[in-house]
């Protein structure tokens, strides 16, 4: 199970020379590939070896083990954060020096500006020396501009290079820890909050490195830039900073109002996610309980609370926003308005040499530096999660060794623990037992009195607080929930040992699983998992206790494996796995299958964690009333029961115990490799999830669009962005007719200038302190207007989906896995409340800006239109060009993402399996693979950006130089003004043109979202939950069932019942029994109509399919085969939506033995359940899965191996009641296990979908021939006769 990396190309990266790496030249092969065909995963590069997942971790790990042995010797709390700040200082200080040498070209240039402006001030053609002055000055803005956009994108390449390596480095270190958290820091987190660390929190690294460098350069370029203003203009630029200060406080109090809100969408959005995932984990369930109304409202009111709290963050962003867009009309404003107040007049140099100096300011201090500081805020917040979590509780490192004498053993002497040491009471008290090779030890009792709790204290998850536990020798173990991860078949039995052909057949054999090799087309090469085919819970125990038999350990823990199983295949698996290819190894079995216990070398009894009684079967027989059952006759009936000097049936050779196994045939092994060579190592590719191919359609922005608002707030928006792109136009229009009076004006009084006629100034104030009032007016309200807008789209569309989704058939969700339907909910509807708006309105406004500027700079020059037209046209090209590789990579990057979770949650949920395997290093390994794959992806995505951006800069760059030179040649044409409005916005326009195409395509790529959203508001429904032509509330008021059906969950899919024909009576107890696959469970789906039936079926003369869903299932109780529990209270998963009295819940509880369990915890109904109800056995959430159903009190119910991991005692008493109680309804139970419904009325045998038998069961069990005959011959001489003088006593009794 090694990672198995694909064939990838060799990174050109690394011998790229330097100015292949400045341009992304050697980024150029890929982009013709992606120009002719759509990229595929084996188009991308491999990972540089200093990037790799493992090395980063490790380096990280390193660090953080450095602080936490330091903080332990100062008796301190260690800092995630020093650690972090040891690994990377080196590298991003260094980065640091290019941001200074980036923001200081920023500032030179406003100086070469004001220079050649005063070229045209002081005109004088017959200058040659002043002539070639302005030439050196426009070349050397050149230079700036060329040089300012190499450095820009290189040095941007290499901090976001950064931040991936520690996201990387940290999601290693969550996984590493993942693995060795103990049981009860398990209790403390769930798998949805590790998730959301892997998937959420670990982003803000990505996004804090590239800011965090403008908290001193931002501070510093303010101070350089007020030095050159106080230089320029004096006192008048203190107007301006002050200006620029009042909006940073503004801005710091915002970001802290916008982190506390940040916070608390974040718990309401965990929140959501994790019911999302309950609801679509049990949608089963949901629907047989008609609960969907119920949960859409229940979603809805947490979706409202979650949005209240993002519309006020985007309102703050908008402000922030429309600050950046304005904060420097609004300098500028207040500074000249200061000079015309102080009586001062300014020179057009001096007027757009200020304007220059300010633009610079308005990127480094209104959007960069804010972004610092709200972004560094979020990463502490998230380094404190991630902290907390790496601080939790690890298991103790168990390695089980041979004892002094070398002798394998399991020794357990005054052994007590506690689970929860709040609670007071020992979860096992007091046991003590030894077990030697060669042994079986059987430990029953009722559910919940400890029994897998022995088996976790035997792992070393559970510690003792008293007592010792010896294990000595190699543990393997079946856990009760049995665990199979994403990959074949082979791989999961094999899990790392290597192939041998024998003993894997011989495994194969032993775990009856020849026959469903054969069914499987691919045999043991069969996917399973995510994106393959769907196992039944026998067919997954019996891979996990194969894996188990593989592994040829010493020691056999299994807990409870044959519940799960019919009959023969229990007894196959009995005799043939545990007695006979288990016969030489320790073995200690959890069970509730009573009739093997003669085969048990020692009995072990537990009663509420202790250890009532211990001794062999032969013993407990005469003494103990616990056997007083059939199996009791059994013992009188049959041979004797072995004891000490008799053969059990684990010494007995295989010839001697089942003929089974010699008439099976060969089981289907895809291939046969060479014995001892490691064959079931994964391949580490990409998952299978759809993307959606082309761009975006103009439909889908109309939906996006129209979703959130009617079509005439649509017309104000398009309105107010108008009118604010003429408003921002106006002013500098007015501002470089205002410096041509100005420079007028000054050489007036400095002498250089002729007398002319000056306009009064009062006239310009007024009209620029309009147009600047109107430009922030506007700019507020469509940021807020947008805003609102596409955040209430979000709203619409997630509640649409939702609703379209819980209405959609089953089928839906057993086609589509679950981590692809909560993506939806959780990265496209997060991108749609949180990017996708931000993303727009600076698309929006960018690109409205651009029109405007370049509108300005021709109708000012309008021979700029000449080099504007190919400027153009180059970008259009360009961005063509680059969508097509743009798309494909961004699929490819938004695809790397699932394995890296499902490989974490998957992991999560075998935890125990792993760790007794001692796998740790090798899950390690591959999910460092998945991540290396991700990083891969990303790796692209982050050059292939800055390879598009260099190139439209130094386009731009080539545009400010033909600007420049241009000017100067028709210097006689032009005035300060003009020259000086037209080079300051080709200025601006250097980064605003890349920056909005780049918008464009970042919009365009995040839009893929909302059409992944708007595709699941269209799926196709189940039939309507109500018509109008509804039963009376009264019905069904006798039960009684007709059916004449055939049954197929797909259209396309095979037939699974086929001519089915039965009439159950009004009040009947009917038993459905039958082997894996024989239809049993789909006889229920084709009841509860969760695939609409071929043929009719009938209740109460009322055909289920002309009602609607709603009317049906609320009418029918149902108990699923697994039990599903949500995260919350005791009595929240009784009664979820509180229909219930306190007196109802508590005798539901009564009637399925939960009663005293319930009264025993310290928080009794209000007890809070673990995810998954795991802090209950897999019995007791059986019994409240139970309870829920009783509390419906219908008219028909319907048990679906509701006690299958159930003691027989309590599922005798549970029957006992549940008949009591249902006397006057319609019980339908399935079950393996036959004794639970020998007693019914009738007996409906299923065999391959067909109906084979249905009569009462004494009459089935007086001919030899039938299946439940054989069925119960297959239990053994002494249980069958027991079986059958019950259906007799209860045949008779009838009579």
């Amino acid at each position: 199970m090694q990672p198995v990396y694909r064939e990838v190309k060799p990174n050109p990266l690394q011998n790229a020379n330097l100015c292949s790496r400045l341009f992304f030249w050697w980024l150029n092969p890929l982009f013709k590939i992606g120009h002719e065909r759509r990229l595929k995963e084996n188009d991308m590069y491999s990972v540089l070896p200093e990037d790799r997942s493992q090395h980063l971790g490790e380096e990280l790990q390193g660090y953080w083990d450095q602080e936490l042995l330091r903080a332990k010797k100062d008796a301190q709390e260690p800092s995630l954060m020093k650690a972090v700040i040891n690994c990377y200082w080196k590298s991003y200080v260094v980065w640091g020096i290019f941001t200074f040498l980036e923001e200081s070209t920023k500032v030179i240039q406003p100086i070469f500006l004001g220079k050649i402006i005063s070229y045209f001030e002081n005109y004088d053609p017959t200058s040659s020396v002043t002539l070639f002055e302005a030439y050196a000055y426009a070349a050397g803005l050149s230079a700036g501009t060329l040089i300012w956009a190499i450095l820009h994108h290189f040095y941007y390449y290499h901090i976001q290079r950064v931040g991936i390596r520690l996201r990387v480095a940290m999601c290693h270190m969550i996984y590493c820890k993942a693995l060795r958290l103990s049981s009860s820091a398990m209790g403390k987190t769930t798998t949805g909050q590790i998730v959301s660390l892997l998937s959420n929190d670990v982003n803000k690294f990505d996004q804090v490195t590239i800011f965090l460098h403008f908290l001193w350069a931002g501070p510093l370029q303010a101070i350089a830039v007020t030095a050159l203003l106080w230089m320029q203009i004096g006192i008048s630029c203190l107007a301006g900073m002050a200006v620029l200060i009042i909006l940073l406080l503004l801005q710091s109090c915002i970001g802290k109002l916008f982190s506390s809100l940040r916070n608390k969408t974040a718990v309401l959005t965990d929140e959501r996610i994790r019911t999302m995932s309950e609801v679509i984990t049990g949608i089963r369930i949901i629907k047989m309980y008609a609960w969907e109304k119920s949960f859409i409202d229940l979603i809805a009111r947490l979706r409202r609370k979650e949005i209240s709290k993002i519309l006020r963050s985007s309102y703050l962003r908008g402000m922030n926003l429309t600050s950046f867009f304005t904060v420097s009309k609004i300098m500028i404003f207040a500074t000249f308005i200061t000079n015309v107040l102080l009586d001062n007049v300014m020179a057009a140099s001096q007027v757009f040499t200020v304007v220059t100096l300010y633009e610079a300011l308005r990127f480094t201090s209104t959007l960069y530096f804010p972004m610092a500081i709200e972004k560094v805020s979020e990463a502490v917040v998230c380094i404190q999660r991630i902290k907390n979590f790496l601080l939790l509780d690890e298991i103790s490192q168990h390695n089980p060794q041979l004892s002094s004498d070398g002798e394998t053993m399991v020794n357990v002497q005054d052994f007590t623990a506690f689970w929860e040491k709040a609670s007071g009471t020992p979860t096992l008290q007091g046991l003590s037992f030894t077990v030697r090779p060669g042994e079986l030890l059987a430990v029953v009792r009722p559910v919940g009195s400890g029994k897998s709790s022995l088996l976790s204290s035997l792992l070393g998850e559970l510690l003792p607080s008293q007592g010792k536990v010896s294990v000595h020798g190699r543990i393997a173990y079946v856990s009760q929930q049995p665990w199979v991860f994403s990959g074949t078949v082979k791989s999961n039995i094999l899990f790392g040992k290597k192939y041998g052909k024998d003993r894997y057949e011989e495994v194969i054999r032993a775990c009856a699983l020849e026959e469903d090799l054969q069914l499987w087309k691919e045999g043991d090469l069969t996917v399973i998992g995510d994106g393959g085919i769907t196992l039944s819970e026998g067919q997954k125990v019996r891979i996990s206790l194969a894996r188990a038999v593989y592994q040829d350990a010493d020691i056999y823990l299994l807990d409870d494996p044959l519940s799960a199983v019919d009959a023969a295949v229990s007894r196959h698996l009995f005799e043939q796995c545990i007695c006979q290819a288990l016969r030489e190894k320790i073995t200690i079995l959890v069970t509730h299958q009573l009739q093997y216990l003669k085969a048990a070398s020692q009995i072990l009894i537990l009663e509420n964690g202790k250890m009532v009684q211990e001794g062999t079967y032969s013993e407990f027989m005469k003494s103990w009333v616990y056997f007083d059952t059939p199996l009791k006759k059994e013992n009188e009936e049959a041979e004797p029961s072995p004891g000490p000097g008799t053969l059990s049936l684990r010494n007995q050779t295989s010839s001697e115990t089942s003929v089974q196994s010699q008439q099976a045939s060969t089981p289907l092994l895809k291939d046969a490799a060479p014995e001892g060579r490691d064959t079931e190592n994964i391949q580490v590719t990409l998952s299978d999830e759809s993307h959606l191919e082309g761009s975006v359609g103009f439909k889908t922005y109309k939906n996006y669009f129209t979703a959130g608002a009617h079509w005439l707030t649509m017309v104000f928006l398009i309105l107010v962005n108008i009118a604010a792109q003429v408003a921002y136009a106006l002013q500098d229009w007015w501002l470089a007719d205002w410096a041509n009076e100005q420079s007028a004006l000054y050489g007036m009084v400095y002498g250089k200038g002729n007398i002319t006629v000056v306009r009064d100034p009062v006239w310009y104030f007024q009209t620029y302190s309009v147009l600047t009032v109107g430009t922030v007016l506007f700019g507020i309200t469509r940021s807020l207007l947008l805003f609102y807008i596409l955040v209430n789209s979000s709203q619409i569309l997630h509640n649409k989906m939702l609703e379209s989704i819980l209405r959609a058939p089953v089928l839906f969700f057993d086609r589509n896995t679950i981590g692809g339907i909560l993506n939806r909910f959780f990265k496209d509807i997060g991108q749609m409340d949180d990017s996708l708006p931000l993303m727009f309105q600076v698309f929006m406004q960018s690109s409205l800006l651009l029109i405007g500027m370049v509108g300005v700079m021709v109708a000012m020059i309008p021979w700029i239109a000449i080099p504007v037209i190919p400027l153009g046209i180059i970008f259009f090209v360009l961005r063509r060009y680059f969508l097509k590789t743009s798309q494909d990579v961004k699929c490819l990057e938004s695809t790397t993402q699932s394995p890296v979770l499902s490989h974490l949650a998957s992991s999560l949920r075998g935890l125990w399996t792993i760790r007794v395997y001692k796998a740790e290093q090798r899950f390690q390994e591959m999910f460092d693979a998945y991540q290396d794959l991700q990083s891969e992806a990303w790796f692209l995505f982050l050059t292939t950006t800055r390879w598009f951006a260099v190139r439209l800069d130094a386009t731009c760059a080539i545009f400010v130089t033909v600007v420049a030179f241009g000017s100067l040649f028709l210097a006689n044409t032009l005035n300060a003004g003009q020259f000086g409005l037209v080079l300051s916005n080709a200025l601006t326009l250097m980064g605003m043109f890349q920056w909005s195409i780049r918008q464009s395509i970042e919009v365009e790529n995040m839009m893929i979202s909302v059409e992944r959203v708007i595709e699941y508001t269209d799926l196709k429904k189940e039939a309507p939950w109500e018509y109008e032509n509804r039963p009376l509330p009264s019905w069904p008021h006798e039960g009684n069932i007709f059916f004449d059906i055939n049954f197929r969950y797909s259209l396309d899919g095979p037939l699974v019942l086929k001519d089915l024909r039965a009439f159950i009576e009004s009040r009947e107890k009917v038993g459905i029994v039958g082997r894996t696959g024989a239809g049993k469970s789909s006889l229920i789906a084709a009841l509860f109509r969760l695939s609409e039936p071929e043929g009719s079926i009938w209740i109460n003369e009322i055909l289920t399919t002309s009602i609607g869903l709603h009317d049906l299932r609320k009418k029918m109780s149902v108990v699923p085969q697994e039990p599903f529990l949500f995260t919350g209270t005791m009595r929240k998963n009784l009664d979820p939506f509180n229909e219930h009295t306190d007196d109802e819940l508590q005798n539901a509880l009564e009637e399925v033995q939960l009663k005293e369990a319930v009264e025993g915890l310290p928080g009794k109904m209000d007890t809070e359940l673990a995810e998954s109800g795991s802090n209950l056995s897999v019995g007791q959430r059986q019994l409240m899965c139970l309870a829920r159903a009783l509390l419906r009190k219908n008219r028909i119910l319907i048990i679906d191996e509701a006690t299958a991991h159930v003691d027989l005692r309590t599922d005798e008493m549970i029957k006992r009641k549940i008949w009591e109680k249902f006397a006057q309804c319609t019980v339908l139970t399935i079950t393996h296990r036959v004794s639970t419904i020998i007693d019914s009325d009738t007996i409906m045998v299923l065999d391959s979908g067909r109906l084979e038998e249905y009569n009462e069961p004494y009459v089935l069990l007086q001919n030899t021939d039938s299946l439940f005959y054989k069925m119960v011959q297959q239990l053994g001489e002494a249980e069958a006769t027991a079986l059958t003088k019950t259906a007799k006593q209860v045949y008779f009794k009838m009579k």
